[in-house]
């Protein structure tokens, strides 16, 4: 087995990046789900209430993050990869978790307000944001960046290819937002999977993931239908959750790349 893809989002739920290679840090990949953005009253939105949000592409510079849309590249706004040098600190809410962040510039916010129809902020996690993971999934104390329980996501190429037999739409991968897609597995054999080895990198293979009505929207048209959650739902459901994919936990730090081999440690 091989990785085959490698996927950062750096702002949560705006669009995702492919990349040749990666640093694995404890919050996730660097640079992933790092921003994120909120409402006027400090509560992050996703694509789950805001599918438009798809058409809002993501690059990384030298010294910046690009936002800009999809379908007018030229249409665009950046701010720095250094986040201490953002702006005023406020309390944002993610899911159950306040946290400690930095507000971005009016000329971001007020260009992400346009987009989105309504008043929203970019905001960023600087050294004294303090979000940890659940004790009951990792170490007292583990640090995780913006994303929604976990800081790696896996997928497999066999998975979807079983989901999309079932379709009669094929679905692409990018509706499931992974870090990491595996190749020459079979089909949902990462649910037996309990420590990987990715490169040089080990990984716990912590808990299966959950899916809700963010898979439903076409990341190439911001538009939510009702597949493939309806079709995974019917053979993929465990304790009334719905799984695809598994959330990982990095057990050591470095890099990755593209084609590194996959072998199962369990």
């Amino acid at each position: 087995m091989h990785l085959s893809e490698i996927w950062i989002y750096p702002v949560k739920s705006l669009g995702g990046i492919r990349l040749k290679e990666a640093v694995v840090e404890e919050k996730g990949l660097r640079y992933d789900r790092r921003w994120m953005v909120v409402d006027e009253a400090g509560k992050f939105i996703t694509q789950r209430s805001h599918p438009t949000m798809a058409l809002i592409a993501t690059a990384i510079g030298a010294s910046e993050l690009m936002l800009f849309d999809r379908e007018d590249p030229n249409d665009s706004v950046s701010v720095p990869l250094d986040v201490e040098d953002s702006g005023a600190e406020i309390l944002a809410q993610v899911w159950k978790d306040t946290v400690q962040v930095k507000v971005l510039s009016d000329d971001v916010n007020a260009w992400l307000s346009g987009k989105l129809g309504q008043n929203v902020r970019l905001v960023s996690m600087h050294e004294h944001t303090n979000r940890t993971m659940n004790p009951q999934d990792a170490i007292a104390g583990a640090r995780l960046s913006f994303a929604d329980d976990f800081p790696y996501l896996l997928t497999t190429e066999a998975s979807l290819e079983d989901l999309n037999g079932r379709l009669e739409t094929p679905a692409s991968m990018s509706r499931f937002r992974p870090n990491f897609v595996i190749s020459g597995s079979r089909p949902f054999q990462e649910d037996e999977w309990n420590f990987i080895n990715i490169g040089n990198l080990q990984f716990t293979v912590s808990k299966p993931c959950e899916r809700c009505v963010l898979i439903n929207v076409d990341q190439s048209r911001g538009v939510r239908g009702v597949e493939p959650l309806k079709t995974l739902a019917s053979y993929r459901k465990e304790n009334r959750k719905i799984i695809f994919g598994q959330n990982l936990i990095a057990q050591n730090y470095g890099m990755i790349k593209e084609g590194d081999q996959v072998e199962i440690c369990s």
